[in-house]
């Protein structure tokens, strides 16, 4: 959000995270296809009628909170990043891993509605959300680019096939601006799929409530495997 100097403006700002916060409250105990802005004006002291001067529709509401947590996670994983040496490539992707694990069981509401069944009717901007929603896969792309550039990986640098597929990958490495081989970038992708897959299956509870004494460890199975994938094992 901005930041504000004017005391109005201030105001104004406050309002608008008090609508933020309140609304994953409500996201948490009613789910997002049952927000309603009158509910969140009565909970943090407006009118109804007032809470269409910061929030216009149900849908800004939802792009507001899609925003907010995709930002609060992305934080999450640059935070766990930053306390890891930068040669530590390993070290780095497991603390993407976990950052994002520990978010998602501690906002599972939040974590379903950016990474979950979309919300009938509801389509987010991607002009507003696309910068947000890739700062983990950023965070990964750095990753494995520095891993490349300084021989920590070891991966086949051959051609792709289908050549379809090879322009996909092409294009991909060219809007990231690195030069890792297609090959790790298509081994890359295969990582950031089964990292949310995984921790999708945990939040949802695909497992099973009594197949696992601890997910947690078979999560940190998982990313020793995909270290290994990617060519850090």
């Amino acid at each position: 959000m901005s930041n504000p100097t004017t005391p109005r403006a201030r105001a104004r700002e406050q309002t608008m995270r008090d609508i933020v916060r309140v609304g994953r409250t409500h996201l948490a105990t009613d789910g997002a296809a049952a927000l309603s802005l009158r509910a969140i004006a009565r909970d943090i002291g407006l009118v109804s009628s007032a809470v269409y001067r910061y929030v216009e529709s149900r849908d800004e509401l939802l792009t507001l909170l899609v925003i907010d947590g995709y930002d609060e996670l992305g934080d999450a994983v640059d935070a766990a990043v930053a306390v890891v040496p930068e040669g530590d490539h390993a070290g780095r992707l497991r603390a993407v891993g976990r950052a994002v694990r520990a978010w998602a069981l501690a906002e599972p509401a939040t974590y379903a509605l950016l990474f979950g069944s979309p919300v009938p009717g509801y389509h987010a901007p991607s002009e507003r959300t696309t910068g947000p929603g890739t700062r983990v896969i950023g965070a990964l792309i750095a990753i494995w680019e520095a891993a490349w550039l300084d021989g920590s990986l070891r991966v086949d640098e051959g051609a792709i096939a289908p050549r379809r597929l090879s322009r996909d990958l092409a294009r991909i490495r060219r809007e990231a601006g690195i030069t890792a081989p297609d090959a790790l970038v298509a081994r890359g992708m295969l990582m950031w799929a089964a990292v949310f897959g995984c921790i999708s299956f945990e939040v949802f509870g695909q497992y099973g409530a009594d197949t696992l004494t601890q997910p947690g460890d078979l999560f940190e199975h998982h990313l020793r495997v995909l270290e290994e994938v990617v060519g850090l094992g």
